[in-house]
This record gives structure tokens, C-alpha cells and sequence, in this order.
């Protein structure tokens, strides 16, 4: 599954393979109990994601919530992006020096975090990579990057 044009969260995981749909679930109750307050859960752009409403912040570029992490099943992994690390370099670097650390591969684009298996995930690193950023500062590191075009 590439994008899913589901509506709900809940219609997301029903659309999923069991085997699937158990993995999804653990991550998304990893990142449920790390996000810090004021974003909200969605599906947006086929995938489940938590953002910025924008009933807090309306004022972005492509009239979207301000995205800041989301999750989705592909066809070969699973998918957790992670816009914090694209955006806060000190961020990715926590991220990779810690897998370095634990002598694991670390399959991750700029802000696209690619497993095959929950096991390939540091829970504790991801989850305070999930809680480092509360919203008033990713809108402030939003503003000051757009403020730069």
C-alpha cells in the first residue's frame, strides 16, 4: 500500500493485513504516547499523520496542517517520517549517532525512517525524537525557513 484514501485512522488499519496492521499499530502507539500536546492525528497525504491543525496555524504555504510526524505501510517497509529531523539537524544527529551506537542500520532519507520490523526501530530514541519539539517550536522553525525564500 502506497496511499490510502481512507478517511479515518481507523479505516486505514482495517484496510491493512493483519501482519501489517499489528506492526503499524505498535509504532502508532509509540508515537501517540511521545507527541506532545497540541498535535493531532490524522490521515492526510494517504498515511496516518500528526500535525499541526490548522485551527492553531492556517497560515501555511500549501494551505496544509504543518506536518510533523506520520506513518504509513509500503508495499517492501513501513515508513515513519520524521519532519523534526529534517528540519533540526540536532535531531537527525541524536537519531544516527544512536543507531551507530546500538550497531544498527539506519535506513532514513531526509526525514523518511524506512523498517521492516518494529525490531529495527530504537523505541527510546525515536519516542524523544517524537517528544523534542512542541508545536509553538515547529511553528517558530517553520516561520524562520520560510522566512529565508
Amino acid at each position: 500500500m502506497v496511499s490510502s484514501k481512507a478517511k479515518t485512522v481507523e479505516q486505514y488499519l482495517a484496510e491493512l493485513p493483519e501482519d501489517h496492521r499489528t506492526v503499524i499499530a505498535s509504532v502508532r502507539d509509540l508515537v501517540n504516547r511521545h507527541i506532545p500536546d497540541g498535535y493531532v492525528e490524522a490521515m492526510n497525504w494517504g498515511m496516518i499523520a500528526w500535525e499541526v491543525p490548522l485551527s492553531r496555524y492556517p497560515t501555511t504555504y500549501n494551505k496544509q496542517p504543518l506536518p510533523y510526524v506520520a506513518l504509513a505501510a509500503q508495499k517492501q517497509y513501513y515508513a515513519l517520517y520524521l519532519t523534526v529531523c529534517y528540519a533540526n539537524s540536532a535531531q537527525d544527529v541524536v537519531l544516527r549517532n544512536a543507531y551507530a551506537d546500538a550497531g544498527m542500520k539506519l535506513d532514513m532519507g531526509k526525514s523518511c525512517l524506512r523498517f521492516k520490523k518494529p525490531a529495527d526501530l530504537l523505541p527510546g530514541v525515536i519516542g524523544g525524537v517524537i517528544a523534542s519539539t512542541p508545536v509553538d517550536t515547529l511553528i517558530a522553525q517553520y516561520e524562520a525557513s520560510r522566512a529565508r525564500t
